[in-house]
């Protein structure tokens, strides 16, 4: 496919995946290598400094990073690549420590739209921030803790032949631990221990529950990779290896930016319909002297690429799939389209990105939706909508999308980093 060192690219990709469990590891992840890699960490209330740059931003679960040339001006275009951090799960509720039968379980409410059976009889950990008294947020993640046990056939005979019918309320709370003297466990008070800091202090908390177990190669030839969080961690590690490399002396400013909450459609301060981009992009155009027209002229002669997960053609369900655009694993990162404009692409983006792949040497396929099955949507036409930026909407193909564990073929990842990058070069 003509992608460079696919082993060394997915080796890199699960050790991020590994220190990325939620949302917010995963944006302090992208600046903490950035960072370690020479980018200048920047605070929202503080003043930003105006030359050029490699700069990096956190926004609670979301991160913003760009690299100002040298010689960028007021009406220099940008160069996005867009991505969300968040990934289908379950969540703390408030009073999260619950039990019965005696057992402790944690209470948790549905975070987006998980496939709830893949969630079933595997080991589960929790991950998230918690919030002290004093405004401090810390980092917490466990190791293996938790586990949704699926009722025995013996006890519901049917099961295999009338399907599984799972009660989001009733049959998704895991167990945790046993009772002690018919009290449940405290799942805060375990998190705050983990996070060094006084069960008593904590006041908040963001905890989702995740995957436990480590990616993992498989199938011959070690050609696929199974993981949790691959859609949308998949496009947030490209973008973070393309910035990386971006030029310092292109006529456009490359910016990635990686949103939190697409999941739950993206309506929060942190997400892709909020400010936080138009915030980023706004500042920087200010600190090189752009007023209304600069910043409008940028705009216009600006690109985004909207990189989320799509779909690959399901072996054992291929009538699900469009009869003529038919996508497989292996096949090249996907070109996104809906007549209805739940993907931004339109015939101008579908050329900008075929001059990406053809520049980073890889192929790419078109994926659009069985007419009779709606397909999702994209952070892509939320921000083509917010800033009038043109959008294409691409992404790596999955199978087991949403569930705990999802499925990709190796060579695609590294393709779409590949094309990432090529698009911050200028194709």
């Amino acid at each position: 496919m003509g992608t460079p060192d696919v082993d060394a690219y997915i080796e890199d990709f699960t050790a991020f995946v590994t220190a990325s469990p939620s949302s917010y590891h995963a944006a302090e992840e992208v600046a903490r290598r950035l960072v370690e890699a020479g980018f200048d960490r920047l605070e929202e209330p503080d003043a930003w400094p105006t030359g050029p740059g490699r700069r990096v931003v956190v926004r609670d679960g979301a991160v913003i990073a760009w690299v100002q040339p040298e010689g960028a001006e007021a009406t220099t275009p940008f160069r996005i690549l867009g991505a969300h951090t968040d990934s289908p799960s379950f969540k703390l509720k408030p009073n999260p420590s619950s039990g019965a039968a005696g057992l402790s379980q944690a209470n948790v409410e549905v975070y987006g739209g998980p496939l709830l059976n893949s969630w079933l009889d595997r080991e589960l950990r929790l991950a998230g921030r918690l919030a002290t008294r004093d405004g401090v947020t810390h980092l917490v993640a466990t190791g293996a803790l938790l586990r949704i046990p699926q009722l025995a056939v013996h006890l519901d005979r049917g099961v295999n032949a009338d399907g599984l019918t799972l009660d989001k309320q009733r049959h998704v709370q895991p167990i945790w631990g046993v009772e002690t003297i018919g009290e449940p466990a405290d799942v805060v008070a375990h998190l705050a221990t983990l996070a060094g800091v006084d069960a008593e202090e904590v006041v908040g908390h963001d905890v989702h529950v995740v995957d436990a177990a480590a990616p993992a190669r498989f199938g011959r030839g070690d050609v696929f990779l199974a993981s949790g969080r691959m859609d949308n961690l998949t496009s947030v590690h490209a973008g973070l290896t393309a910035i990386l490399d971006a030029p310092q002396d292109a006529g456009h400013i490359s910016v990635l930016a990686a949103f939190d909450h697409e999941e739950l459609g993206s309506e929060s301060r942190s997400g892709a319909s909020g400010p936080f981009l138009e915030d980023v992009l706004a500042r920087i155009g200010a600190g090189l002297g752009a007023g209304v027209e600069e910043r409008r002229r940028a705009f216009a002669a600006s690109w985004h690429v909207s990189s989320d997960a799509g779909h690959a053609v399901h072996p054992n369900y291929p009538e699900r799939h469009d009869p003529v655009n038919r996508p497989v694993l292996g096949g090249g990162p996907l070109l996104k389209l809906n007549a209805n404009q739940r993907y931004a692409t339109d015939a101008a983006g579908a050329a900008r990105w075929a001059a990406a792949c053809a520049a980073a040497g890889v192929p790419t396929q078109e994926f659009v939706s069985n007419n009779a099955i709606p397909c999702g949507s994209t952070i892509g036409p939320l921000t083509a909508t917010r800033l009038g930026i043109r959008t294409v909407d691409v992404g790596p193909p999955l199978l087991s999308m949403h569930s705990a564990r999802e499925l990709a073929h190796v060579e695609d990842l590294a393709a779409l980093g590949a094309a990432i990058a090529a698009f911050f070069r200028g194709a």
